[in-house]
C-alpha cells in the first residue's frame, strides 16, 4: 500500500493518523523530505525508481551564472560512514537550467522545486537570482555560499558574516520568493553567521553542508582527490548537524533546515526535535536511489512508535 500523508491504517484495532506536512514561509510541504542539492540532480532521473512527487520537493544542482565543467577526476573518495566529494559545482549555468532543464523537471514533478543558486561574485548572486525570480516552478532559493570543494585557495563567502550579510541584502532587493541560506560548519561560530543572515532578513537558513575533509593513497602517497580537499558527506557528520541545528534554533526565529548525515525517519524526527523545520537528505540517495521514498514510507509507522500526531508540533521540542 503507498502511504500519503495523514494515511490511516489499521494495526489490530488501532488506527493511526499522522500529519506529516510541514510549512516554510508559507509554503506548506506535504512531508518535510527534500533531496539535497547536487544528490539528486535535476528530479527527473530518480523518475524511473520511483513517483518523485511523494516528496515534500527537491533542491536542484547548484547552478551558477556560467556552466561549469567541476573539478577534473578524481573527484570523490569513500571513507568510513561516508564520502568526500569535490564535484566542483558541475551545471550547465543559469540560462540553460531555466530553458531546458526547469521544463524537464515539470514533465515529472508537479510541486515546487528549490533553486540552489551559487556565484562567484555577489553580482553573479543577483543575476541569476533575479532572473530564476521569474519562475513559478521554484518555491525557494536557497543561497550556496557555502560549498567548499568549488573555491580552492579562495575563502568561501559564508565563512564571512558581512559577506553572507551583503549578499542577502542585495538578493532580496531583486527577488520576491523566499531565500535561504545554506550554511558551511567549516567556520569558528556559525551562530554568528546565521545571525548575520538573519539581520538581512533571510527567509530561512538549511545548515549544514559538507566539512572539509580529505583521503591519502597509501600506494602513491599522494592525495586521493584531485583538489585534495573535498566535503565530508554521509552518516558520520550527523552528529555535528545536529548540534548546529540545535545552537542556531537557539539563537534565530527563522525557519531551518537540517541537513547532514540523515538516512532514517528516526533521524528525521531527532533533527526535527534538534529545531529543524524540513530535512534534506543527500548522501544517502547516492548509496541508496530509493533512500527518501523509503523514508518517507517509514515515517507513520516511526512518529506512532514515538506517539507523534503531528510533525509541526515537535520541531524544537529539545529546547522546551
Amino acid at each position: 500500500m503507498q502511504r500519503r500523508p495523514g494515511f490511516k491504517e489499521k494495526v489490530g484495532e488501532m488506527v493511526m493518523e499522522k500529519d506529516t506536512k510541514v510549512t516554510l514561509s508559507g509554503w506548506e510541504l506535504d512531508n518535510p523530505i527534500i533531496p539535497a542539492s547536487g544528490t539528486f540532480s535535476y528530479g527527473y532521473e530518480f523518475q524511473e525508481f520511483y513517483d518523485i512527487n511523494k516528496l515534500g520537493s527537491f533542491s536542484f544542482k547548484g547552478t551558477t551564472k556560467y556552466p561549469q565543467k567541476g573539478n577534473p577526476l578524481p573527484r570523490v573518495a569513500e571513507y568510513d560512514s561516508g564520502l568526500i566529494n569535490s564535484v566542483g559545482l558541475e551545471n550547465p549555468g543559469i540560462h540553460k537550467v531555466i530553458e531546458e532543464e526547469l521544463p524537464k523537471i515539470k514533465e515529472v514533478f508537479h510541486k515546487k522545486v528549490i533553486a540552489n543558486i551559487g556565484g562567484n561574485s555577489l553580482e553573479d548572486f543577483i543575476y541569476n537570482c533575479q532572473l530564476i525570480n521569474t519562475c513559478d516552478q521554484v518555491g525557494i532559493i536557497e543561497l550556496n555560499v557555502s560549498c567548499p570543494n568549488v573555491h580552492g585557495g579562495k575563502i568561501p563567502f559564508g565563512t564571512n558574516p558581512q559577506l553572507v550579510k551583503e549578499i542577502v541584502k542585495e538578493v532580496k532587493k531583486v527577488t520576491k520568493k523566499p531565500v535561504y541560506v545554506k550554511l558551511s560548519p567549516n567556520v569558528t561560530d556559525i551562530v554568528e553567521i546565521a545571525i548575520a543572515c538573519e539581520e538581512a532578513e533571510a527567509d530561512g537558513l538549511v545548515l549544514i553542508n559538507t566539512l572539509q575533509g580529505m583521503r591519502i593513497d597509501l600506494k602513491t602517497g599522494k592525495p586521493i582527490l584531485s583538489k585534495i580537499m573535498g566535503g565530508c558527506s554521509g552518516p558520520a557528520i550527523f552528529p555535528i548537524a545536529e548540534r548546529m541545528v540545535y545552537q542556531v534554533y537557539e539563537q534565530v526565529k527563522i525557519p531551518i533546515i537540517g541537513v547532514g548525515g540523515i538516512d532514517s525517519a528516526e533521524k528525521v524526527l531527532e533533527m526535527m526535535y534538534a529545531g529543524a523545520t524540513a530535512i534534506e537528505i543527500g548522501a544517502a540517495n547516492l548509496v541508496n536511489p530509493w533512500a527518501c521514498s523509503e523514508i518517507i514510507d517509514d515515517l507513520p509507522a516511526t512518529m506512532e512508535k514515538y506517539d507523534i500526531k503531528c510533525l509541526r508540533k515537535i520541531i524544537g521540542k529539545a529546547h522546551r
